[in-house]
């Protein structure tokens, strides 16, 4: 009986994680029942949709509520938006739409943010309550803590996702979807629900009407694509994160500038690791399924200026930000200091998406920066092409070192506990830059894991599409065997503690 408690009510020490046994255990029962529905598209859709609800609830708690709130306000609304006759009612539902979404993100995530800010500029005392946990007490008896706010798991990336649906209506790019069930599903699809890719309606809401579609190649690269990512997490990712990054950053000023640095770079192969293994993992899920989701990486640090890391990191988050904050304040369109401000106002925005805090928006607004210096240099040098045309190899890689260093400063006020600690860690690479021999010794393993990543990272395309096409063309006797091992070599290097992923906090 307390094994059936512990596998079916949630447990906060034990979420359903990608790299956590229990996660398989589940989507091998998921996929028994699947594999007598997967031909019946509505028995298929309500079956995963009640699954990816159950998903969440042992991920989030009692947080799913604000899911199944979130799915009937946005399916009512974009049903009301497209049947309303006026342009009027379109935008007045719309705007509900909108306000009710960024409202529930605002509370649970920007609630401390803004009272702090309120009671330091009047001299006041706010509390912030948590009034859903006051509700759900009173109503079933339980004994949440009311004093502490928790973030929802995944509210960022399903509100956004459910914005651009009221949007897309909106717009008439895309049709309601009449059945709640099917709406709820696109919403709450368990792979990418709590860490993306914010998939669009426009891309997802088609293949629920599809037939199940899953070929050998398919296959082979959904496994392929499992693998890949829970080596990310795994065994690069957690393991520099526990073993050094982690440390480094707790506090900087113990640690010399050169361990300050490191810290840097590993810290940039951590987080690509973690993010871009989550994704690979969902996608991979995902397409067992039948189900196509976005790709969301593209090798960000082979990018040779900052526009081009944002067509490659995030890339879901990226265009959602570019088609329904940028174009809508302007874009390009307002001339040369509008589109300036617009990009600033946008990364500055993107930055506060991933935190309630200053240390969040100096990165959004460094990327900002970023983007705004390059689109001045590319002017520059557009009028200076006619005398020089092409980019040497020499080029290229001084544009991609650059380019990753300008990104790797940026990380350091992503990752840090405090904007002091940012600070400091910058103090100490600067003036206490001792580089000392015996520290390369006492991390060589760790310095190795993230030469190595970088390495792979940085390998040409074709060479990572041959050994993934070796894999998927392989016999299935030969993918049982690299399953197995590559499980075999996890399990040995796995954290006793549960690492979840760094976008679970977003």
């Amino acid at each position: 009986m307390d094994v059936l408690k512990s596998i079916l009510l949630y447990s906060e020490t034990k979420p359903l994680l990608f790299t956590e046994l229990l996660f398989w255990v589940f989507f091998a029962f998921l996929l028994l029942l699947y594999s007598v529905l997967y031909k019946k598209n509505p028995l298929r859709n309500a079956y995963l949709f009640l699954m990816s609800l159950f998903f969440y609830y042992k991920s989030g708690g009692y947080f799913f509520s604000l899911l199944v709130f979130s799915t009937i306000v946005d399916f009512t609304l974009g049903q009301l938006i497209f049947s309303s006759n006026t342009q009027t009612k379109k935008k007045i539902f719309l705007t509900l739409s909108v306000v009710v979404n960024l409202s529930l993100l605002g509370y649970f995530k920007y609630a401390y943010f803004f009272t702090d800010i309120i009671n330091q500029s009047f001299g006041l005392d706010l509390k912030v309550i948590n009034h859903l946990a006051s509700f759900t007490n009173n109503l079933t008896g339980s004994t949440f803590d009311i004093s502490r706010i928790i973030l929802p798991v995944g509210i960022s990336f399903y509100t956004f996702q459910t914005i651009s649906y009221t949007v897309d209506v909106y717009r008439g790019k895309l049709e309601p979807v009449k059945n709640i069930i099917d709406f709820g599903f696109y919403v709450s699809f368990f792979p990418q629900l709590v860490a993306g890719p914010i998939v669009r309606a426009a891309e997802f809401v088609p293949q629920l009407y599809q037939k199940f579609k899953l070929t050998k190649q398919e296959f082979g690269h959904a496994v392929f694509l499992i693998l890949n990512g829970l080596i990310k997490k795994m065994l690069i990712s957690d393991y520099i994160s526990i073993n050094f990054v982690d440390r480094i950053f707790d506090s900087p000023t113990s640690f010399t500038g050169f361990e300050n640095l490191m810290a840097v770079y590993g810290y940039s192969i951590q987080i690509y690791c973690d993010f871009s293994g989550y994704t690979d993992i969902a996608i991979g899920v995902a397409l067992l399924l039948g189900f196509r989701l976005p790709v969301n990486f593209n090798s960000p640090y082979k990018a040779i200026n900052i526009t081009d890391f944002w067509r490659r990191w995030h890339i879901s988050l990226s265009s959602w930000l570019r088609d329904y904050l940028y174009i809508p304040l302007g874009g390009n369109r307002k001339g040369k200091v509008r589109t300036h401000i617009n990009l600033m106002i946008t990364m500055l925005l993107g930055g506060l998406w991933h935190g309630a805090s200053l240390r969040f928006v100096i990165w959004g607004g460094l990327h900002g920066l970023g983007l705004v210096v390059h689109k001045l240099w590319s002017k520059l040098m557009y009028s200076l092409k006619k005398k020089h045309s092409g980019q040497s190899k020499i080029t290229q890689f001084v544009s991609i070192f650059i380019t990753f260093h300008l990104v790797s400063f940026a990380w350091i006020f992503f990752r840090a506990e405090t904007l002091a600690d940012a600070f400091d860690m910058i103090k100490q690479i600067s003036y206490n830059f001792q580089f000392i021999p015996i520290i390369i010794l006492s991390y060589y393993k760790i310095f190795l894991l993230i030469l190595a990543g970088f390495i792979i990272h940085w390998l040409p395309s074709r060479v990572k599409e041959s050994y993934r096409g070796v894999f998927i063309k392989s016999h299935i006797i030969i993918k049982v065997i690299i399953v197995v091992l590559v499980v075999f070599v996890l399990y040995q290097a796995k954290s006793a503690e549960i690492q979840p992923f760094i976008y679970f906090q977003f």
